[in-house]
């Protein structure tokens, strides 16, 4: 940055490292601990080996799928559907929570109905899904972009309603048209906030995954569980849990990276 003090440059990129550091480390930690819990549980009798497979008969069955390639296909239905109904619902929450947040004749229609659908859970709308669009991709897509839609519209268009009005009132005293407050004002405080309802949105999509696939899914870890489940094999069982948290975990991460790009101004400004 041009002009930009080195000391306070050195200081921010040292603290970014030793944050890095630190949280790689941790992480590793989690797991570790995570792991150690698991096989003392199993140890000492608190959960019945019979019915909770050990750390190495789920890592046997997870190297058994990969050789045949069903994990992977399993795997790659699975984040197909939930990349494609996030995307759905993501971009339906950013134009409908703008619209709500910025029109206050809108928001007040709107509100009652939201408050409505989102108490409503998406398993409830699996039945009437499959009355409407069959048991095809069409019904799980569905599904899954309604339980990311409704907590994302939240999230952004409270963040609309709750941006302070002295900068669009400032823009307008300056003669900025709607588009330049949108551009300048309004969508650089937004971004954070759009950021955390794509995290919020993405687990809560993840966590509707084995519902939506219980629709028939021939290929998905929703269906991989199911089918574990009707012949008692613990081990896939519980490897599908274990994928669905490491794939929203890494999906997550992501979306926090693209954060930490997108509001590194707003970081440096506050050191």
């Amino acid at each position: 940055m041009a002009g930009a003090n080195p000391g306070i440059e050195g200081r921010f990129k040292r603290k970014q490292r030793r944050e890095r550091i630190e949280r790689r480390v941790y992480f590793v930690a989690s797991f570790a601990l995570l792991m150690l819990i698991w096989e003392a549980c199993r140890a000492v009798g608190l959960i019945n080996p019979k019915l909770f497979p050990s750390i190495a008969a789920v890592a046997q069955s997870c190297v058994a799928q990969l050789r045949d390639g069903s994990l992977q296909q399993h795997m790659y239905a699975s984040f197909l559907r939930v990349l494609v109904s996030f995307s759905i619902g993501i971009v339906l929450a950013v134009i409908f929570g703008f619209l709500i947040g910025w029109f206050r004749v809108v928001r007040l229609l709107a509100d009652p109905g939201i408050n409505f659908f989102r108490a409503l859970p998406p398993i409830a709308l699996i039945p009437l899904m499959i009355i409407f669009f069959g048991i095809g991709e069409t019904s799980k897509i569905i599904v899954l972009s309604y339980a990311s839609f409704f907590p994302a519209l939240v999230v952004i268009y409270q963040a609309l309603v709750s941006l302070d009005p002295i900068y669009v009132r400032a823009a307008r005293t300056l003669g900025a048209t709607n588009m330049e407050m949108f551009r300048k004002i309004i969508l650089p405080q937004l971004v954070p906030h759009i950021i955390t309802a794509c995290r919020v949105s993405l687990g809560v999509c993840w966590a509707t995954l084995v519902a939506a696939e219980l629709i028939a899914a021939q290929r998905g870890i929703g269906a991989m569980m199911v089918e574990a489940q009707n012949f008692f094999q613990m081990p896939p069982l519980v490897l599908g849990i274990i994928l669905i948290g490491i794939i929203s975990l890494v999906m997550d991460a992501i979306v926090r990276l693209i954060e930490t790009k997108a509001t590194q101004w707003q970081e440096k400004m506050s050191n």
